[in-house]
């Protein structure tokens, strides 16, 4: 379902962003100065791996700030399209496919920093898929090197059924997109796993004709205390979460320096 949900997305991915061009800078920006505070002294200049690039947001910000990036995603779609934005961009960037729970079985170690940012961690479904994909992650990782995630919080998300998610309206190209999310959780509203139906309504402003699409995931609404576990878990120490340094609450961990 999650590489269907992203392949379809791919085309559509930008618009989630008010400017999406503005956000690959700031986002950018905004971890690399989160790595840079968490590990000194290792130059201006780290190794990262993005083990869900999506069509290339923060890879492609990461790469802008000097970066030696590779990143890889599940979806083929979104990895074609990111490889062209970087092109478009001239940026040098290894693009793969790749699940995230085979990170270290595709790419190999060494790695200063291997991240997975906006909430791509909660589509793994079961504690058993987290735990594989952080100990992947934590043996890309060269001694000492970090691990950064990001993901929603949500312990302060409400939890039940047909609760909408709006992200406002979007001019393109004479076409005017309007999109939102629906979530349904499980167990009356009560679960820890949630179907997202991400909706698309697009209006021809010249013709008045209007498109609607929608894609469907599935989300584990896991807990960053709970992911926290899963990273120590795995082997990385001084775990913990960093609020207020980017959109979305940040947790890090350090590969034991030997």
């Amino acid at each position: 379902m999650t590489d269907d949900f992203y392949d379809e997305l791919a085309p559509l991915y930008h618009l989630i962003y008010p400017d999406w061009n503005e956000s690959i800078g700031l986002q950018g920006g905004k971890l690399s100065r989160l790595i840079e505070a968490e590990w000194p002294g290792q130059g201006a200049r780290r190794k990262v791996l993005d083990v869900s690039c999506g069509i290339g947001t923060q890879a492609l910000g990461l790469a802008a700030q000097g970066h030696d990036v590779t990143a890889s995603d599940l979806s083929p779609r979104e990895i074609e399209r990111a490889r062209s934005e970087a092109g478009a961009r001239g940026l040098d960037i290894a693009f793969a496919v790749c699940d995230m729970r085979e990170a270290h079985t595709h790419h190999g170690g060494g790695f200063d920093i291997v991240m997975s940012c906006d909430n791509s961690m909660p589509h793994l479904q079961t504690d058993d898929d987290l735990l594989t994909a952080f100990r992947q992650m934590t043996a890309c990782l060269r001694p000492g090197g970090g691990c950064v995630v990001s993901v929603r919080d949500y312990a302060s998300e409400a939890r039940g059924t047909n609760i909408v998610k709006h992200y406002g309206a979007r001019v393109e190209n004479g076409l005017r997109h309007v999109l939102f999310q629906v979530w349904d959780f499980d167990d009356d509203g009560r679960g820890a796993h949630y179907d997202l139906g991400f909706f698309f309504v697009t209006e021809d402003l010249a013709t008045q004709a209007v498109h609607t699409r929608v894609m469907r995931s599935r989300y584990y609404a896991i807990s960053t205390a709970r992911l926290c576990e899963f990273m120590r878990e795995a082997g990385l120490q001084d775990v913990r979460r960093i609020d207020d340094a980017f959109f979305q609450p940040v947790l890090v961990g350090t590969r034991a320096a030997s």
